[in-house]
């Protein structure tokens, strides 16, 4: 058996679905969300610790300068990043960690972690991406628009994913995912060392 969790990256434009199909995926106990970083402001039920650590744009430029971030990135004028401790206690305890992040901060995962799963969930059709968005009312129509356009340009980037989910059902969506896991797992280059032990001193895997 593995005795390390996995590092999924899962991307997609804001209202794509990733959010809650990664809720989904979290009542599995085998999986665990990184917690990011953020300069936004909190959305109604969303608490400090859980679904971000909240920062002031002071307290989060100082993480960067003391390299507590293993990624970050500014969009629509807020600052998002990634944590370096917790990701690797998890990953060390056994946990699947899902770092649910942006197409930038993704690049800088990869040049760090070339072995991690990188997903990208896409919505069935630009409409109804814009259905979502306007759906959520948490955002002025100004911002919706910035959402749609860079959503278009975080589209024709998919080719840096190794997995495209199409998200028009989130518990399928979920299942796909826990698929791609599943198979990840029996991908013969994550035994090089239990094969090895196995050989050299004829114990279990």
């Amino acid at each position: 058996m593995l005795k390390e969790g996995l590092k999924l990256v899962i991307s997609g434009p804001s209202g794509s679905g990733k959010g809650t199909i990664v809720k989904e995926l979290i009542k599995s106990e085998n999986f665990k969300l990184s917690v990011s970083a953020t300069t936004r402001a909190p959305r109604e039920g969303e608490k400090n610790g859980v679904h971000y650590f909240f920062k002031s744009r002071e307290a989060f430029e100082k993480m960067i300068v003391e390299g507590e971030l293993l990624e970050y990135a500014a969009f629509c004028e807020n600052y998002y990043g990634t944590p370096k401790v917790f990701i690797e206690e998890c990953v060390r305890a056994g946990k699947d960690i899902i770092l649910e992040i942006e197409v930038q901060g993704a690049k800088q995962i990869k040049a760090i972690y070339p072995d991690a799963i990188f997903i990208f969930v896409v919505p069935p059709t630009l409409k109804e991406l814009e259905k979502r968005l306007v759906g959520r009312n948490t955002e002025t129509k100004e911002v919706i628009q910035k959402r749609l356009e860079r959503a278009k340009e975080e589209l024709s980037l998919y080719k840096e994913y190794d997995y495209i989910i199409i998200n028009d059902n989130i518990e399928q969506a979920a299942k796909y995912i826990q698929e791609i896991v599943r198979i990840e797992k029996l991908k013969s280059h994550r035994f090089q060392e239990a094969i090895s032990t196995l050989v050299n001193n004829q114990g279990g895997i």
